[in-house]
């Protein structure tokens, strides 16, 4: 079987890390998470959400640095709870990931050229499969740059929504949407953090994974915690929760209301730049997912190859970036992030649940047994709190696959 190139160190695991999860949060999932849990209720839904995110990247560590190779929760579900616990999770990622794909490619267009937000999405995948394809190493490089530009911007806003006149520390306390609403909103709001999981996914390419991926993922999810923490306090306390839950460009609106107009244009550049890298190290994660499934032929077998010359499942990420294509020609942002989040937390409950197969860790300090039990009943708990069509709509597609492999074995036999 083809291996992967071993590339990846701590500071390169950490930023394909930030880069999956800087984005998405900032950028597109305040808004509706304000809308379901309100002004106080948000704080607590993003310290909800950033919990169970922390349970799951314990358990993620701990079974990626004894399963170092590609494909996450689809190889340990696999290996720790059996085929089809493993063949769930990984339909699981491939689907809502690709989903959020299409979400971040369609938020390009909207923020870059909304008059031709369609298109501008399609060129946006084409030229990020372009990147990924050239090797896991320029993903990275190229990540490093977008993480670089997207913190300069995110610090611009923090800056300019306190120091500008407009905040308002009495809008941090507006009523919130009740237990349900947090909850809802944690879900939603889940969506930003999952992207520490792309480290574990591409664990064939890191180096000395026992002690790289264990580091990274904590690292990684810790940083972008504390940024979405200050971005929320900010986007509150200038906008107030009812204005928050109508916009479509938040943090740009945050500069406007604190009297920098003129800056907007540089939030929504920042914007472009954030989701681009989301987009970037997402394809990867899941092109290597679909590689897992075909090399153990869950999907066709055709798709494992791995190209000679750059060591990508080049097979695998076209045909992702094929399929983002078609998702976008009739997409919907906000829809996707709900689909998105029920499906993906349904592949950390699995994530949880092999976790708890391991035994106990004399290495590690925390109570990781604990963790993972609490991440199991966190994750199903946010998932059926999401919204009812986002909850029918992935239990729906989870269950067309495990349909499909039923029907596979039964033909296999």
């Amino acid at each position: 079987m083809e291996r992967l190139a071993r590339r990846l160190g701590v500071p390169d695991a950490v930023v394909v890390g930030l880069g999956s999860m800087l984005g998405a949060g900032v950028f597109v999932v305040f808004a509706p998470a304000a809308a379901a849990a309100g002004g106080s209720g948000l704080l607590v839904a993003l310290a909800v959400a950033g919990f169970v995110a922390f349970c799951n990247a314990t358990s993620s560590a701990r079974l990626a640095a004894r399963y170092p190779e590609s494909g996450g929760t689809y190889v340990y579900g696999r290996e720790r709870l059996g085929p089809f616990a493993g063949f769930l999770a990984g339909w699981g990622f491939v689907v809502g990931k690709t989903a959020s794909c299409a979400a971040m490619a369609l938020t390009i267009g909207a923020y870059l050229w909304p008059g031709r937000a369609r298109l501008v999405a399609v060129v946006a995948v084409i030229a990020v499969t372009a990147v990924n394809l050239r090797g896991i190493g320029k993903t990275a490089t190229a990540t490093k740059v977008l993480v670089g530009v997207v913190l300069a911007v995110l610090a611009l806003v923090a800056a300019t929504g306190i120091v500008g006149g407009g905040f308002a520390p009495t809008r941090l306390g507006s009523p919130g949407g009740g237990a349900h609403g947090v909850l809802a909103a944690a879900g939603l709001l889940f969506f930003a953090f999952a992207g520490y999981a792309r480290i574990a996914t591409l664990g064939e390419e890191v180096r000395d994974p026992e002690r790289t991926i264990p580091r990274a993922v904590p690292l990684a999810l810790g940083v972008v915690l504390a940024i979405y923490l200050v971005l929320a306090v900010v986007a509150l306390g200038v906008l107030g929760a009812d204005r928050l839950a109508g916009s479509a460009a938040p943090l740009a609106d945050v500069v406007t209301a604190s009297g920098l107009p003129g800056l907007a244009w540089v939030v929504r550049a920042g914007a472009t730049v954030a989701v681009t890298g989301v987009l970037l190290s997402l394809l990867a994660g899941v092109g290597r997912t679909l590689l897992a499934m075909a090399r153990r032929r869950d999907v066709p077998h055709a798709l494992a190859a791995v190209d000679a010359v750059h060591r990508v499942p080049r097979r695998a990420e076209l045909a992702v970036a094929a399929v983002v294509t078609l998702v976008v020609a009739a997409g919907d942002v906000r829809g996707a992030i709900g689909f998105s989040s029920c499906t993906v937390l349904v592949y950390y409950a699995i994530t949880n649940a092999a976790a708890l197969t391991l035994g106990r860790d004399p290495d590690r300090k925390l109570p990781v047994r604990l963790l993972a039990a609490l991440g199991l009943v966190g994750c199903v708990t946010l998932a059926v709190s999401l919204p009812a069509a986002s909850v029918l709509a992935g239990l729906g597609v989870l269950a067309l696959g495990a349909a499909w492999y039923a029907l596979r074995r039964r033909l296999g036999r």
